[in-house]
């Protein structure tokens, strides 16, 4: 489904060295996820017989019951297609190793045993195992089966499905096995684990975790034994967890006395796009790998999976308050840059009492903070024209005079009758020439004041508008300096207002101006209020955020991108709303891209951006039919 699948990660109650109750808590576990339409589930390391039976491994018996357990696994999924990784030991060649068995629908599919054996401080396996880094190209006989045998083993299955195994220590080395499989096309890797606890241990586990996770942009499932095991000398607490692309999805409880199993739901489709999109990873070495094929895996048909309706916006305020003051860093430095690199001292700002050019205002005004400049050199112009209401005029006023900033006030709606005789227009036809002429006007009074001051002109409008191209070309889509360029609609609201407890003379009118309709104001008011709302007209800014977020960021198709706003948003819009409005974005983002191509310079903030400098080329021309199509075909 849309590159779904479901993965499981387990930690079965263990009873030392007894393989018949260790297997039977294994295949409960096992039915559970297959009940569950996972298409894997991960045990933890040595899981058969349990990790802690030390020299007990030297015994002939432990190796008859291990065989024994293995078979019953075997017998078991017969009629299972989700695959199962146990851990057990293999004797092989006069050897022991320490090994993850993959096992599927009555057959053995191959065995991957541990590289780095861990000989340190509280472990002491090589007195047990040998490593297996050596094994490749090799094949073993087992319960009557011709088995692949060796850490050059990838196990390949429909849709992208790819993963690779490593065991424990493997993790925590300089350069993980795990890393070499992700190269090789792995999507997901599986880590059967022994991991004791101690102080702070289990923060650094996942940090391991997820940093492999992102660093190999793949899923990163994990499993370590729990409290069952011997507690002679250390505690084994049951972690589990899983990641995705550095952040965990899913994570276990520890020191449970019972079985646990967890769940998540990977994106193959956006792992797969990630890697071809971002970063080096295609200038990786590849190294040989021999691929199984698996039988074809259970289908999910309801995804069991957060999907965040505003991914541009951390969940958590604590997360917010942090992200917003390095965006404000971010836009500060940038700008002082700039300002430095020409000399200039000044800046000019077009001021509406709207969201964006608060903003804009609010990260100048930090940038000339830090520096120490004179406020006064940050020029803020309202233009009040035809559409303008008091209420928004006022709150630019009130906001520059409490920030101690130069304000003007310079009506435009002489100079724009001016030009609606010299081009013959009727100004009682409220035309886009009605709305354009306005535009430009404020931006050309913007930049001859720049000119007359020697600064430069800051512009205002934001990220979500280039996409959609809500912008006059040459009007309000033009400036000196970008600020906001960087930033979606989203996540300004969250700016603004951490900006309202960050400075108190201005905290009251920070809160009435996020109250403030979005709005141009360009066409005459109702009775004094806005007439004009942006999001009527082109639709809710969070849904054109979320379109926007995943055809970027994992190039989704369009019905995958209905799909999961549905998801997102399936209790605030109807599923024909999600569509009309995905049409609607899509044809402006193609449309508009003319004006991206020719936008100004300007800081990028997040992992999108839409810079033709940058992040975002496409030609202005490229037409947009088999997009919606593609979004026609959604049934």
């Amino acid at each position: 489904m849309f590159g779904f699948v479901r993965i499981a990660a387990a930690v079965p109650k263990v009873r030392v060295a007894n393989v018949d109750f260790n297997v039977k808590q294994m295949l409960d576990l096992w039915k559970i996820a297959s009940q569950q339409n996972a298409s894997v589930i991960l045990f933890p390391e040595l899981s058969i017989p349990s990790y802690s039976c030390a020299d007990l491994f030297y015994q002939d018996r432990m190796r008859c019951a291990v065989e024994e357990g293995l078979a019953k696994m075997v017998q078991a999924s017969t009629a299972c297609s989700t695959i199962a990784i146990a851990g057990m030991p293999l004797w092989h060649n006069g050897r022991v190793y320490n090994c993850g068995v993959v096992l599927q629908e009555g057959k053995i599919l191959g065995i991957v045993p541990k590289s780095y054996v861990p000989e340190h401080k509280e472990y002491y396996e090589k007195r047990w195992f040998v490593s297996g880094s050596s094994c490749k190209n090799d094949r073993v006989s087992i319960l009557g089966q011709d088995v692949p045998f060796g850490v050059d083993l990838l196990f390949c299955g429909r849709d992208g499905l790819v993963f690779g195994i490593e065991v424990c220590e493997d993790l925590w080395t300089v350069v993980p096995p795990s890393s070499y499989q992700a190269l090789a096309g792995a999507t997901l890797l599986f880590n059967l684990s022994a991991s004791d606890e101690i102080v702070a241990k289990s923060e650094y586990r996942s940090q391991l975790v997820a940093g492999q996770s992102a660093r190999c942009m793949a899923a990163y499932i994990y499993a370590s034994c729990g409290v069952g095991e011997s507690s002679t000398d250390v505690l084994f607490g049951g972690d589990c967890m899983i990641a995705e692309n550095g952040a965990i999805l899913e994570r276990g409880e520890r020191f449970l006395d019972e079985s646990q199993i967890i769940f998540a739901d990977i994106d193959i489709q956006r792992l797969n796009m990630i890697r071809m999109a971002e970063g080096s990873f295609a200038d990786g070495e590849i190294r040989p790998f021999r691929r199984i094929d698996l039988y074809d895996t259970p289908e999910i048909t309801q995804l069991n999976r957060y999907v965040d309706p505003h991914p541009f916006v951390p969940s958590k305020k604590s997360e917010r308050s942090k992200r917003c003051r390095e965006i404000f860093s971010i836009q500060s430095a940038a700008l002082n840059k700039r300002l430095d690199h020409i000399g200039a001292r000044k800046c000019v700002i077009g001021v509406s009492g709207g969201l964006d050019s608060t903003l804009a205002l609010l990260a100048v005004y930090r940038a000339y903070e830090t520096r120490k400049r004179d406020f006064e050199d940050i020029i803020c112009v309202t233009m009040p024209g035809f559409g303008t209401t008091g209420r928004t005029l006022e709150n630019a006023r009130r906001l520059c005079e409490a920030l101690g900033v130069t304000f003007m006030q310079i009506d435009i709606t002489e100079a724009c009758m001016e030009h609606f005789r010299l081009i013959g227009h009727d100004p009682a036809e409220h035309s886009i020439v009605y709305e354009n002429v306005q535009a430009r006007e404020r931006t050309q009074i913007l930049m001859d004041l720049a000119n007359k001051v020697g600064g430069i002109v800051v512009g205002t409008g934001d990220m979500s508008e280039a996409a959609l191209g809500w912008s006059t070309y040459n009007g309000d889509h033009m400036s000196m300096y970008a600020i906001n360029i960087g930033i979606p609609k989203t996540l300004i609201r969250y700016l603004v207002e951490w900006a309202s407890g960050q400075y108190a003379d201005a905290s009251e009118i920070l809160k009435d101006i996020l109250d403030t309709p979005v709005s141009p104001e360009l066409l005459p008011p109702t009775d004094g209020e806005i007439s004009q709302k942006t999001e009527e007209l082109v639709g809710p800014y969070e849904l054109h955020d979320f379109f926007l977020y995943h055809l970027i960021k994992s190039g989704a198709t369009p019905r995958k991108i209905l799909f999961l706003a549905k998801c997102a948003f399936g209790g605030k819009y109807d599923s024909q709303e999600l569509k009309g409005w995905l049409g609607i974005f899509l044809k402006r983002f193609f449309s508009q891209q003319f004006k991206r191509n020719c936008m100004p310079d300007g800081p990028k903030v997040g992992t999108i951006a839409l810079s033709p400098r940058g992040d975002w080329r496409m030609p202005s021309d490229a037409e947009v039919d088999e997009w919606l199509k593609d979004l026609e075909e959604d049934t």
